[in-house]
């Protein structure tokens, strides 16, 4: 079943077109890699997926409705949630309260959100809980501005579980790390799939990310040129020339 649908995807950023009429889908229960080299219009497509910015043209469709430039508290709501390329968590708070912040969405229109009750004891469980998951248990009481990299994009995914999610965006969560905590955070992406979560994969490290996903969409200067299963996306002579020079290494190699 289809999670996501986008048609004809269009922003521009004073005469620049970051996006040029884009199209593609993302499948229920799967992971969609949206790939492409630095400059390819990635983050802008998040972007305009998750709320943040409003596209000139196009329509996004998620789980059967239209949302195409509602604002992101709505779709959160709606059960989209994202990760950030550059993680901004609250570094006063500790990686507990982060996550806690997420799981009183629900009471930040109503009375909750004068009285404070994000600070109780039921959601400081499932804060835990939710750390546990993405294996950050024993640092729960850490403030986040003390955590290395590599944490904070696993407290990124957590705040994202808070939000209960049909489908989550993930920004590039692989950028910046070590080999070992790229393997590290690439297992839990996979468990996530495993437990019947939809997600799409915005990265950069297309080598590194192959891997992981079921379908393929590859951006290059905002156009959409290529899509589809891994394998024959990999050998697309338009794939392996935008991506020749980069990091990536379209071909594996």
């Amino acid at each position: 079943m289809r999670i996501l649908e986008v048609v004809g995807l269009t922003k521009r950023f004073a005469g620049v077109t970051a996006l040029d009429a884009v199209s593609f889908t993302a499948e229920e229960g799967q992971i969609l890699g949206l790939f492409g080299p630095n400059g390819a219009g990635k983050t802008t497509c998040c972007h305009c997926l998750s709320g943040f910015d409003a596209p000139d043209a196009g329509r996004v469709i998620f789980d059967g409705r239209e949302i195409t430039g509602e604002p992101p508290h709505r779709l959160a709501q709606a059960g989209l949630a994202r990760t950030f390329q550059i993680v901004r968590p609250f570094k006063g708070l500790t990686a507990a309260e982060n996550v806690a912040v997420a799981l009183g969405r629900r009471r930040y229109q109503g009375l909750g959100a004068v009285l404070g009750t994000w600070r109780g004891e039921a959601t400081r469980r499932r804060a835990l809980a939710l750390l546990e998951r993405v294996g950050l248990a024993a640092h729960a009481d850490r403030p986040a501005g003390h955590l290395p990299l590599g944490m904070l994009k696993r407290l990124e995914v957590a705040r994202a579980l808070a939000l209960e999610p049909k489908l989550i965006l993930l920004d590039e969560p692989l950028g910046g790390l070590s080999h070992e905590e790229t393997r590290s955070l690439a297992d839990l992406i996979r468990s996530l799939r495993a437990e019947g979560l939809s997600l799409v994969l915005v990265e950069h490290q297309m080598r590194v990310a192959m891997s992981l996903v079921d379908r393929v969409a590859v951006l290059d200067h905002g156009a959409l040129i290529a899509s589809g299963p891994p394998e024959r996306v990999r050998r697309d002579p338009r794939v392996i020339e935008a991506y020749l020079g980069e990091d990536g290494g379209a071909a594996g190699h």
